[in-house]
């Protein structure tokens, strides 16, 4: 009886290691996690450069999926690239720099996606248009003048094409949790610092419109898409590029910090990280 009741034990303890092993886990080195995104993921000029990335990709080895991926043990494979854009995911952007899509496996586990602000020419042709009109004509709106409701209509348009991207990733990496990575705020939520940032009042006001337009599309594209989105603009709000070198998270037009024009600083890419390492473990990814 003893001996029966000893066996039981030993096969209840046994099976229960087995299913232990046999249940994927997220945490540890082992786990891969997959980083795709554009300049604003592959944090451009923070030193020191990602060893390994390709020169043209403007890599960090200090971007948030790095930064992340050492915190949380993730064994990182990170593809993101300056000037992206979400067809990049899926054609090469340069002759060393391959479809980001190749990275992915049926073994990825995670997934982050930074993407959206170069289609369609969004951030880089608006604010080189916007800044040139608005250092000129500094009053009124004439950047609004000159793009009105097109911005918003590229940015509906972009819908579809990040949710296709998100589609295809669950089904390259069907186990993978993938998180969407918003943009922050570029711009203060009132007034302007011209020239500095050379944006009239009332055009700052009509690029922060559309920013939070991008950032929405994001949000919603992830949760028609069994992504989770991280809002990286409501906590920046405050460290924008027209506060001082000591408060702001994104650089002006003429960056102070190691950082590229009008892009997260090192203290802003950490900041970044902080919020992907916290969606990540809210995920059970430890």
């Amino acid at each position: 009886m003893c001996m029966s009741r000893r066996l039981l034990c030993i096969a209840t303890v046994v099976g229960a290691l087995m299913a232990l092993a046999a249940a994927p886990s997220l945490a540890g080195a082992s786990v891969p996690y997959v980083s795709l995104g554009d300049s604003f993921t592959s944090g451009p000029f923070i030193l020191p450069p990602a060893l390994g990335a390709p020169l043209d990709c403007l890599q960090s080895a200090r971007d948030y999926s790095h930064l992340s991926a050492s915190a949380l043990g993730l064994s990182l494979t990170d593809v993101s690239c300056s000037g992206a854009t979400t067809s990049n995911f899926s054609t090469a952007q340069y002759s060393d720099q391959p479809p980001q899509f190749n990275a992915l496996s049926s073994s990825t586990q995670v997934v982050s996606v930074g993407i959206g602000g170069n289609d369609n020419g969004l951030f880089l042709n608006t604010l080189i248009t916007c800044g040139a009109e608005d250092l000129v004509f500094p009053f009124g709106t004439p950047c609004k003048s000159t793009y009105g409701h097109t911005l918003a209509e590229k940015i509906a348009a972009d819908g579809p094409v990040v949710g296709a991207a998100l589609a295809h990733i669950h089904s390259v990496s069907p186990s993978a949790k993938v998180f969407v990575v918003g943009y922050p705020d570029i711009l203060p939520q009132s007034g302007n610092c011209w020239p500095t940032v050379p944006l009239t009042t009332g055009d700052t006001a009509y690029l922060n419109g559309m920013e939070k337009e991008l950032d929405a599309m994001l949000s919603s594209e992830a949760s028609t898409n069994g992504a989770t989105y991280v809002d990286t603009y409501t906590p920046s709000i405050g460290h924008d590029a027209c506060k001082s070198l000591s408060v702001r998270w994104v650089e002006p037009l003429l960056p102070e910090s190691d950082a590229f024009s009008v892009h997260p600083n090192e203290k802003g890419m950490a900041e970044d990280a902080k919020l992907v390492e916290a969606a990540m473990r809210a995920k059970g990814i430890s």
